[in-house]
């Protein structure tokens, strides 16, 4: 039996956990330039639960596919014991905001903080009592309207 390559799941829809620095780097890296609005962001304080839809572009495939394509994708956030917001405000649900890294900074017994940093000086604080991360694509990709990948200067 041959081993796995990479481009054997290309085309199936990502389903990641993250519960370590390490895994938090992968995840941070798929959901570079994602897309959402303020409306897209749910905290869900009886479940301590923070969800994001956002559009996300497929880095995984993204300089091989003409044209490149997104997904829409949910990122769940568990044992969320706060969510501070810099920058972003529901009383302007549609601004479009575009994702440019999670980043964990460790406290005391595996508490920390995450903090989602968007384009344009936005943040999400989440006090969180462990990483507990997951992103699951939830629709079929399509192509990106831009018709391009992202760069950065």
């Amino acid at each position: 039996m041959a081993d796995a390559r990479f481009e054997d799941g290309a085309e199936t829809p990502l389903a990641l956990a993250a519960a370590d620095p390490e895994d938090m780097k992968i995840l941070s890296a798929l959901v570079q330039d994602a897309v959402l609005t303020a409306a897209d962001i749910t905290y869900i304080r009886s479940k301590r639960q923070v969800a994001l839809l956002l559009n996300r572009f497929r880095w995984e495939n993204g300089a091989r596919v003409s044209p490149p394509e997104r997904v829409r994708a949910l990122l769940l956030v568990d044992d969320v014991l706060s969510m501070a917001a810099q920058g972003i405000s529901p009383q302007t649900p549609d601004v479009v905001l575009s994702l440019l890294s999670v980043e964990w900074r460790a406290a005391q017994d595996g508490m920390g903080r995450l903090t989602l940093t968007f384009a344009g000086d936005g943040a999400l604080a989440l006090e969180v009592e462990a990483i507990n991360l997951m992103l699951r694509d939830v629709t079929k990709p399509y192509a990106a309207p831009s018709g391009k990948v992202p760069t950065h200067p």
